[in-house]
């Protein structure tokens, strides 16, 4: 066992008293003893660690004890675990009303450290023979970064009227780097893509080993790892036995500065959910990780709360808004994006959201939506083909609305028959109908069905759509 320091030099010991009191015994009443302190953290052994210390005397607690010089590398994730030990080194003088007592000061807060002896500090203390010992272990999961304290604190003589207190200084570092990367991938679902990296220090033994991951999200929701638990195939059949090239990509094992990506689909749980959709800001949840040492020391470390990312492309929100939604100079489409959920959401939040925020642009923007209904993927060579479309009304009043599809902003797939639709009054707050539009493709190749715009017949006002969905127009076979 690797028993990290008990008195780091350097390190703040602070009596109440002066010291000269300290090592006088009581002035007053019974005559007491000074007890010498032992801290030492409790933690696995480590590979290739140098001789920790010699420990002579008859006992494991003695004060010929000698102890390492740091707390040693410490991580956020892991459980730090500290061992307290107050000695009576006295031949004759025992120590009376003895209590310890700790605390974990972390860069946020001070946390009372729970042990077997509170109830004999709520008492009044424990009387020590000479020679005799009184000790405990406390812990504590670590989920910060930074510098920690453990302060210690041991009270004795008559009544308990002298304090000794002992600081103990380390840092703590965080093992892994985790990177998030968040895609939609529709109304009411999004990949999440998360890398973690080794972050310890190169030729430390730093080497880890990820036992588990897993995401947790919010309720409504539920996450699915992709491309977990496979089975490998050979000739068409399954097989369960893997070769030492996929065992070692499988068992996790991270090396300093080795990085690994996990993939999962976060999607809503249920029918009501997958109504609602997930919008912008969303909480998806967050990757736990759990991790192993060499020795099989674990810590669990988690990421940030993954948000749901804007849908809409990129300088919608601009001074060049208009250039945008007619689909120039951007690969998005509508269909599978989220848009409309975004919208529907901008629309509900309107009245406590940020005037200047991105919300408050969106809906401003695009107070209609015009998404497509299962959209074909593929489309023949000069066979037209119909498709329906789900207008909704996120404003805040009842609009008389038209659909234009307007032929200098479309190529390769155009309208075919009527290109203006009126639709009548559309209800506010998330009315909505559904209406049919006739395409063709013109051109074979991969094209987007672009060049829809509604139109407000009431104010005149032009509400241009980004590109409704990318189609690939497939050329017949000569005969």
């Amino acid at each position: 066992m690797n028993y990290p320091q008990s008195s780091p030099s350097g390190l703040s010991s602070l009596p109440r008293k002066d010291d000269s009191s300290m090592h006088m015994g009581v002035s007053s009443g019974l005559p007491s003893a000074v007890p010498a302190l032992k801290v030492m953290r409790l933690q696995s052994p480590e590979l290739a660690q140098p001789r920790a210390g010699s420990i002579g005397g008859r006992s494991l607690l003695g004060s010929a004890l000698a102890l390492p010089d740091s707390f040693g590398v410490i991580h956020v994730g892991e459980t730090f675990t500290a061992y307290l030990g107050a000695l009576n080194v006295s031949n004759d003088l025992p120590v009376h009303c003895l209590t310890v007592s700790a605390q974990l000061q972390t860069p946020s807060r001070r946390w009372h450290l729970p042990s077997r002896l509170d109830e004999d500090n709520a008492a009044g203390g424990v009387e020590v023979t000479p020679g005799g010992v009184v000790d405990t272990i406390v812990s504590r999961a670590l989920d910060e970064t930074g510098q920690h304290i453990l302060r210690v604190e041991v009270g004795y003589g008559s009544n308990g009227t002298k304090t000794l207190r002992k600081f103990y200084r380390f840092n703590v570092a965080t093992p892994l780097h985790i990177r998030e990367l968040t895609l939609r991938a529709g109304d009411a679902s999004c990949f999440v893509s998360i890398a973690v990296e080794n972050a310890t220090t190169p030729g430390s033994n730093g080497g880890l080993t990820i036992s588990s991951v897993e995401f947790q999200p919010p309720d409504g929701l539920v996450a699915e790892q992709i491309g977990a638990n496979k089975t490998a195939t050979k000739g068409g059949k399954d097989r369960a036995e893997k070769n030492a090239v996929e065992l070692f990509d499988d068992c996790g094992r991270l090396e300093p500065g080795a990085s690994y990506r996990y993939l999962f689909l976060v999607r809503a749980a249920s029918a009501d959910a997958t109504l609602r959709g997930i919008a912008c800001g969303d909480d998806l949840g967050k990757a736990v990780f759990t991790w192993k040492k060499a020795m099989g020391e674990a810590g669990r470390i988690a990421s940030t709360s993954v948000l749901c990312p804007p849908s809409h492309p990129p300088g919608l929100l601009g001074d060049s808004n208009a250039r945008v939604i007619m689909g120039e100079g951007s690969k998005f489409v509508v269909h599978g994006s989220g848009l409309s959920v975004d919208a529907a959401a901008a629309g509900a939040n309107k009245s406590s959201s940020d005037p200047n925020g991105p919300d408050a642009s969106l809906n401003e923007i695009l107070p209609v939506t015009v998404e497509p209904i299962d959209p074909p993927s593929r489309m023949k060579l000069a066979v037209p083909q119909e498709v329906q479309l789900l207008i909704v009304n996120h404003s805040d009043q009842t609009m008389n609305l038209q659909l234009q599809m307007r032929l200098p902003h479309m190529s390769g797939v155009v309208v075919c028959g009527p290109s203006f639709k009126n639709l009548g009054e559309i209800p506010p707050a998330g009315g909505s109908c559904v209406l049919g539009i006739r395409l063709v493709a013109l051109v074979a190749g991969l094209f987007r069905a672009q060049g829809c715009c509604m139109v407000d017949l009431t104010s005149g006002r032009e509400i241009p759509q980004p590109p409704l969905f990318n189609v690939f127009v497939e050329k017949p076979l000569e005969q």
